[in-house]
């Protein structure tokens, strides 16, 4: 099997073919899915390596108290030869991975042979294909939870067992100095135990994510907007704790803890950073300080870790395997979320050039995972599954443009098609309601009279075969939109549907292979809002970037009135499969690609969603969908950030941009406009210019495969990868 390794002499980083591990009485053997890299203790560990001898001894003072020692009991000769044995070793590197049970030993009956399980530890959790884990140091995986986020479990513990150790309480304030995968974990924990966090970094994109997941404010330790916020939230008074999880040799946070802390407030170090604790200030306040020990009660116990001797849970509650549970029921449950932490996942093939990315800081990330090959899906770990972009082959002919007026027929005439196309459409210049198509009498006459349409019908195959028919509007049942669209470009129309435009692969595929048959690729699927003015406008002024960019959109989309069509799953997709493609769409026509995978979690009990989207240089998009949110607050907001600029829209009322210079739009009320107008007005011209679509059938087919993919994702508990020619 291959292992990860390192020579702490010569720094040399290494994959390793090894023995395979045995399997011992009281353990299991793990296969590896997933092995997480620590990028502040491993990092250290690598920079470390690589110093002189001088700067290894400067950087661990008590190893060389230790050398001293021994040159005193054995002699100089003796040590020198034990410590350069030593060090021109080959050393493990990893302590947090999930993975599939392959072996049981002796006396383990809590877990069998193909459990998915989160194991811990630095000689047992290694980035290595295989792991001997002993039992203290394993959990069973909650049903649901994604194998690569269950990897966390042993960062997660140490973040919990930190906060253990503050016993913060609900309504409190905490200040956590480092963001990093530590300090990010511990801000998202203490936020889920109610209370309000304050987060310090000089990483401004670290602060950013830090707030996006819930933090009350963050900033850099020399801006006075840390200690403002600190004054708003505690009334001047001060944090009631602070957790130290920052690293390095300043020893600005111990001063910044204690300047910030209130009196007799906890200071709990959590990270290795410099405790020169000032006296004066920590005295007069009477600060407690505590320290976090790893995992938590049974670390560095060999009767606990290595012979699987637990502790009385009446007399000692968390211990480091309950820890690691706690964790992994919070991420199951949605308390924590990790999937935004992830910068890389690696092959793990690549883990020595991922270990110099990271170290030379070309790969600036928060958390890396390796994925580890030849994970069998019956063994309880899907291979990622993907979602197929297929290529769109049409032999285009030349376009006729379409006489004056262009004549547009209607399929269907529900509140959607009443409310927010016809009234732009009715008594347009150059455009013609020819005939309105519903499946009741009723309803094509009232359509008819209120619009004015030529004529009102119940045949769909009466308006396909009219010549004079020059575009066809599809505004019916999501079911039933993949077959009327692909009919009516089979009968050579225009067509403009409504999303979505499939519920399924199959169907994306017959609507692509009508297009291949009749080479007619004139499709407009109603995504709006690339085309509202304000965002429009927003954009612009955000002008081009050269980075890779974040993007947050959060849709408040509510509750559903009982009864409602869009309910009806089994017939109609879910309701994110209905209109999620708006919000994909306008993520990608920001960002100026189409995304390569997907990835999808939603909490139990309700249709929420967290989907994120990654796209080719790099960027991400994350779209919260929520039917939980409050009434009154705004449906739509989004937030870019890319090249120290950030674009901010407000529900389509507001926009603003801040860069070098601030732009923002005006304050006064203002109708919503989400682009209907604009894309139809760009659509009736494409048809009777003959020009281009608004959109290229490309960008619409991906988007649609990017929305299928979600549901996917729901299914796997995994990315989804949009694979196909673009």
């Amino acid at each position: 099997m291959k292992q990860v390794v390192q020579n702490y002499k010569s720094g040399e980083l290494a994959l390793l073919d090894v023995p395979v591990p045995g399997c011992k009485p009281g353990g299991v053997l793990v296969r590896t899915a997933y092995s997480l890299i620590s990028t502040g203790t491993e990092l250290m560990k690598v920079s470390e390596a690589g110093m002189s001898m001088v700067g290894k001894a400067r950087s661990r003072p008590d190893q060389v108290a230790k050398v001293m020692q021994s040159v005193a009991v054995n002699g100089v000769p003796a040590t020198y030869r034990k410590v350069m044995g030593k060090l021109d070793s080959y050393t493990p590197l990893g302590y947090s991975l999930c993975g599939v049970v392959e072996q049981v030993g002796a006396g383990i009956d809590d877990v069998k042979v193909g459990d998915l399980v989160a194991c811990a530890g630095n000689e047992h959790a290694l980035h290595a294909e295989l792991n001997w884990v002993p039992k203290n140091l394993y959990t069973p995986v909650p049903d649901g939870l994604a194998p690569r986020h269950a990897a966390f479990g042993t960062v997660g513990s140490i973040a919990l067992q930190g906060i253990r150790q503050g016993e913060p309480q609900l309504g409190e304030v905490a200040l956590v100095i480092g963001l990093g995968l530590i300090g990010q974990l511990v801000a998202q924990l203490l936020t889920a135990a109610g209370v309000r966090v304050v987060g310090v970094d000089p990483d401004p994109a670290r602060c950013e994510l830090a707030e996006r997941l819930g933090a009350a404010a963050c900033g850099d330790p020399a801006s006075a907007a840390v200690e403002a916020a600190v004054a708003e939230l505690t009334d001047g008074h001060g944090v009631d704790q602070v957790y130290l999880a920052a690293g390095g040799g300043s020893n600005e946070p111990v001063e910044l803890a204690a300047r910030l802390c209130r009196d007799r407030g906890r200071v709990v170090d959590i990270g290795k950073c410099r405790l020169d604790l000032p006296w004066n200030a920590y005295y007069e306040k009477e600060l407690d300080v505590r320290f976090s020990r790893s995992y938590g009660p049974g670390r560095y116990d060999p009767e606990y870790e290595l012979e699987g001797r637990d502790y009385p849970i009446g007399y000692v509650r968390w211990t480091e395997r309950r820890n690691l549970a706690c964790f992994l029921d919070l991420l199951a449950r949605g308390g924590v979320d990790v999937e935004p932490l992830i910068s890389h996942v690696a092959g793990f093939d690549d883990a020595v050039e991922t270990y110099r990315s990271l170290k030379d800081g070309d790969l600036k990330a928060v958390a890396v995972l390796f994925r580890y090959p030849g994970q069998a899906t019956e063994a309880g770990v899907a291979e990622a599954p993907a979602v197929a972009v297929p290529a769109v082959k049409a032999k285009r002919g030349p376009v006729r443009p379409a006489g004056s007026p262009v004549r547009l027929a209607f399929v269907g005439a529900g509140n959607y098609a009443t409310s927010m196309l016809l009234p732009h459409l009715t008594g347009r210049e150059g455009v013609e309601l020819s005939t309105v198509v519903t499946t009741t009498a009723l309803s094509a006459a009232n359509a008819e009279r209120k619009f004015g349409f030529a004529r009102a019908t119940t045949d769909l195959d009466a308006v396909l075969g009219d010549e004079s028919v020059d575009a066809v509007f599809v505004v019916t049942r999501h079911s039933s939109h993949a077959e009327l669209t692909r009919k009516a470009l089979l009968a050579g129309k225009a067509v403009f549907v409504e999303k979505p435009l499939a519920l399924s692969e199959d169907e994306l595929a017959g609507v692509l292979a009508a297009v291949e048959e009749s080479g007619n690729d004139r499709l407009q699927v109603g995504f709006n809002r690339r085309f509202a003015p304000l965002l429009q406008e927003a954009k612009e002024r955000f002008g081009a970037r050269t980075g890779p960019a974040n993007l947050r959109y959060l849709v408040n989309a509510g509750k559903l009135q009982h009864g409602s069509w869009y309910l009806k799953q089994g017939t109609e997709g879910s309701r994110f499969a209905g209109e999620g493609g708006h919000f994909i769409d306008t993520a990608s026509w920001l960002l100026g690609a189409d995304p390569v995978s997907v990835y999808a979690v939603a909490p139990s009990g309700n249709e929420d969603l967290q989907v994120v989207l990654r796209y080719p240089d790099g960027s991400t998009a994350t779209i919260s969908y929520v039917t939980t949110g409050a009434p009154g607050f705004p449906k739509e907001t989004l937030d870019l950030l890319a090249d120290g600029k950030v674009l901010r829209l407000d529900d389509f009322v507001r926009a603003s941009v801040y860069g070098q210079k601030r732009w923002v739009s005006s304050r006064l009320p203002k109708a919503r406009d989400k682009g209907q107008n604009a894309q139809l007005a760009a659509f009736v011209r494409a048809v009777r210019t003959g020009g281009p679509m608004p959109v290229p059938v490309e960008s619409l087919v991906a988007t649609t495969a990017a929305t299928l993919a979600v549901q996917a994702g729901l299914a796997a508990g995994v990315p989804v990868t949009l694979a196909g020619e673009r």
